[in-house]
């Protein structure tokens, strides 16, 4: 008696569809993330009051929204006039980094959605030109746009290590500008005599 073989997938197309899988997932909690940091934003805030580890935490916060503005910079330029400038940059740094794998995963999830945008279009051949370069670059000014160049960095698939580095090293410089304005800003309006 033979039987006919069972129909089975071939192995790509079971990658492919994990692979979506995966993708459909980043791009949900990405969404969820934002959502619910824009609901808490006055929460994000209150982390301040901790001192270094809360500046880390809302600065994180803050940069995990994708292209929702969060209020990171002015959590840092007022902590900048109450703590140690470099302490705060170096904190809200590490945490703006750490908030960017957000927009890194976003990218990995959702090429096919990002490939339609007209900035992408034209951050595309820069990031792949220039690479983390391109990345500090756009990370170390302060820009809405940062966002898009991170899910191009995802898309494009740039070493994760490499992302990181780049927006690490932007985000404590950027940081760093911002902390010594709030410090300068604070000696300037009330100097001690």
């Amino acid at each position: 008696m033979n039987q006919e073989p069972t129909p089975t997938l071939p192995k790509e197309e079971i990658a492919g569809w994990k692979t979506n899988l995966m993708r459909f997932a980043a791009l949900a909690l990405v969404i969820l993330v934002s959502v619910s940091l824009l609901s808490l934003r006055d929460q994000v805030q209150n982390l301040a009051a901790l001192g270094y580890p809360g500046i880390f935490l809302a600065a994180m916060l803050s940069s995990a929204t994708v292209l929702i503005p969060a209020p990171g910079l002015a959590i840092v330029f007022t902590m900048g006039s109450i703590l140690n400038p470099l302490g705060v940059a170096l904190a809200a740094g590490t945490g703006a980094a750490v908030g960017e794998i957000s927009g890194y995963m976003a990218g990995l999830s959702g090429r096919a959605v990002i490939e339609r945008i007209e900035l992408y279009r034209r951050l595309k051949p820069k990031i792949i030109q220039y690479g983390p370069i391109a990345i500090f670059v756009l990370g170390v000014i302060p820009n809405p746009t940062f966002d898009l160049a991170g899910i191009a960095a995802g898309a494009l698939k740039m070493p994760f290590w490499k992302f990181l580095l780049a927006v690490w090293a932007a985000q404590v410089l950027k940081m760093l500008a911002v902390s010594a304005a709030g410090s300068l800003s604070l000696n300037w309006l009330f100097p001690q005599p």
